[in-house]
């Protein structure tokens, strides 16, 4: 029996349709970006896809690098104090699949004096909360992380405020051309997500700790989720990013679309023993948390999860939980434990 030509288009359609789709769902991925003098392996490529991928490396700092079948190291000549990061793109082929990935692989002098300037170091300075002069006034002041909000206006776009809504406008059902124009306490213009990271990526010291905002749904909060990944993946910041969320299965969602990145859980409700099964990084409580459970801070090391408290001003409690030699400590009151710190 004869095929008709309809026939015939229709299943080169799908042919078609089936291999762009096995292309589309084809990705690389590295399970760190980071090197240092101590430490010249970045990690291990992988692919999200089925089956053993061939790894090339692209680009012109390719050279600086080493790739031993699927671990990516640099060359110790090219770990010097003055190098901030190096760019490479690496491409990977597995049948007929291919794919093609752009990475900064970054200098590790990040710093690790515990200090997270909650919203940014705004407090103390004058900036306006969650804008890009807290966030600079965090770099400045030498703190590990600044940690910052994440919305999505009803147009798609990401964009940095602790509440979901900003004078009188809710940022859900509003677009980022209005909110765009809203003018912060400090002056400026109310920040996206592609700007505020991009503010930060011209060091190596300060990590950005981004939240991921609980939404007005499941779908919407993944949706979220997707964007926030597929800006840090295109701005090539992984390196700057640690994640965290109130909303667990915005974590979830983080670790399936990247299992290395750098996931914490922040409402309380879940005892280590549970996130350390999901393969969470991160173990981010309320203080009063810590204080009712004092023995998950023991268990939390033990199970192998970074510690951070959250917010915590008064000094009494700074040092108690300096004390505990936990891993992070998010205030509003940065100087004063950078001073704790130090003393």
């Amino acid at each position: 029996m004869k095929l008709s030509k309809s026939i015939y288009l229709f299943i080169a359609f799908i042919i078609i349709s089936i291999t762009s789709f096995a292309q589309q769902k084809m990705s690389i991925l590295i399970s760190n970006h980071t090197f240092s003098s101590g430490k010249p392996e970045v990690g291990t490529l992988h692919i999200v896809s089925t089956g053993n991928a061939a790894f090339k490396l692209k680009g012109k700092d390719a050279k600086k690098f080493i790739l031993a079948g699927n671990k990516l190291s640099v060359k110790k000549e090219y770990i010097k104090p003055d190098v901030k990061w190096y760019d490479v793109t690496v491409e990977a082929k597995t049948g007929s699949s291919k794919a093609k990935e752009s990475f900064r692989i970054v200098h590790d002098q990040f710093i690790t004096n515990k200090v997270i300037a909650h919203r940014g170091a705004w407090k103390n300075t004058g900036a306006a909360e969650n804008s890009i002069a807290a966030l600079q006034h965090a770099i400045r002041l030498g703190c590990q992380g600044s940690e910052f909000d994440v919305h999505m206006t009803a147009d798609s776009v990401p964009v940095i405020n602790h509440d979901p809504t900003i004078q009188g406008l809710t940022i859900a059902s509003s677009s980022s051309d209005q909110l765009g124009k809203l003018k912060l306490s400090s002056g400026e213009n109310m920040p996206t997500l592609e700007a505020y990271i991009k503010a930060g990526l011209g060091q190596n010291n300060t990590k950005l700790v981004l939240e991921i905002k609980p939404t007005t749904s499941k779908e919407r909060a993944l949706q979220l989720t997707r964007k926030v990944v597929q800006t840090v993946k295109e701005l090539k910041a992984q390196a700057w990013i640690d994640y965290i969320s109130f909303d667990y299965n915005i974590c979830l969602e983080l670790n399936r679309l990247d299992p290395y990145a750098r996931v914490a859980y922040l409402n309380g409700d879940k005892s280590p023993a549970a996130l350390a099964a999901d393969k969470l990084w991160g173990f981010d409580y309320h203080f009063n948390v810590f204080k009712k459970n004092e023995h998950w801070i023991d268990e939390a090391k033990q199970k192998g999860l970074t510690i951070n408290a959250w917010t915590v001003n008064d000094e009494a409690m700074l040092k108690w939980f300096l004390s505990k030699d936990i891993d992070f400590i998010t205030t509003n009151e940065p100087e004063l434990l950078l001073k704790l710190v130090k003393d």
